[in-house]
């Protein structure tokens, strides 16, 4: 049985980006759309997502350096680039980040809609999978990332958005380090120097939070970034 697939669409020309909004939600879809590339690499980091349709040229982070920082914490998900431009080297370059197409505007609608249903039917979006996408065992800890819940050892505690947001980055890249300016830029959508001080401070809120299971860790790799390791009992 199939479910209702999440895209997350990444076009700054106001206009076409509500055209394709429309376009993909009569299909059923659900779709958010994000202005420019920082706001679509943070709102990524929010949801759970079957397919990313991004424009190439973007404000603040163009389409193939958001798909470059996408590839690096989720290497599955589509992504297809939305362009005005048809240059080879733009779609070898776009298909060399694993690109799962390249569509050039203006395109035909009917012919649109068929390749994102052809592109989920590729990907295998069943209900199944998505039951259980947003619950995390962390050692003696459940963290369930759509209701911002940690239990385990210690009392159950409610996190704030961005610590959760923080905590599912890491559960998902367990045992991988994040670079401290990809986290910045997927939580708070900036890596300024403010940015990377709050980030200190919310490391160290969570290490807090799972201090009742010593085989739980948040690594700093120093001058790198963090990982999430789970020591084997």
């Amino acid at each position: 049985m199939k479910t209702t697939a999440r895209i997350l669409l990444v076009e700054d020309d106001y206009n076409l980006g509500f055209v394709i909004q429309d376009l993909l939600r009569l299909e059923g879809y659900k779709i958010h759309l994000a202005k420019d590339g920082k706001e679509g690499l943070q709102q990524f980091n929010k949801e759970d997502y079957d397919l990313c349709l991004f424009d190439v040229m973007l404000p603040h982070k163009d389409g193939f350096s958001l798909a470059e920082d996408v590839r690096k914490v989720n290497q599955t998900v589509p992504i297809v680039f939305l362009t005005a431009k048809g240059m080879t080297e733009d779609k070898v370059r776009g298909f060399e980040l694993g690109a799962d197409d390249y569509i050039t505007k203006p395109f035909v609608n009917e012919e649109f809609i068929l390749r994102i249903k052809a592109i989920l039917k590729r990907s295998g979006v069943t209900s199944n999978s998505k039951e259980n996408k947003n619950l995390y065992t962390i050692g003696k800890y459940q963290f369930d990332a759509s209701n911002f819940q940690l239990t385990g050892p210690l009392e159950p505690r409610k996190l704030t958005r961005k610590e959760a947001d923080l905590l599912k980055l890491l559960c998902e890249n367990k045992d991988r380090v994040i670079e401290r300016e990809l986290i910045a830029n997927l939580v708070w959508g900036d890596d300024s120097y403010f940015v990377g001080r709050s980030m200190d401070v919310f490391i160290t809120k969570l290490r807090k939070y799972l201090n009742g299971d010593s085989t739980v860790a948040i690594t700093n790799v120093h001058g790198v970034g963090f990982r999430l390791e789970i020591a084997s009992r």
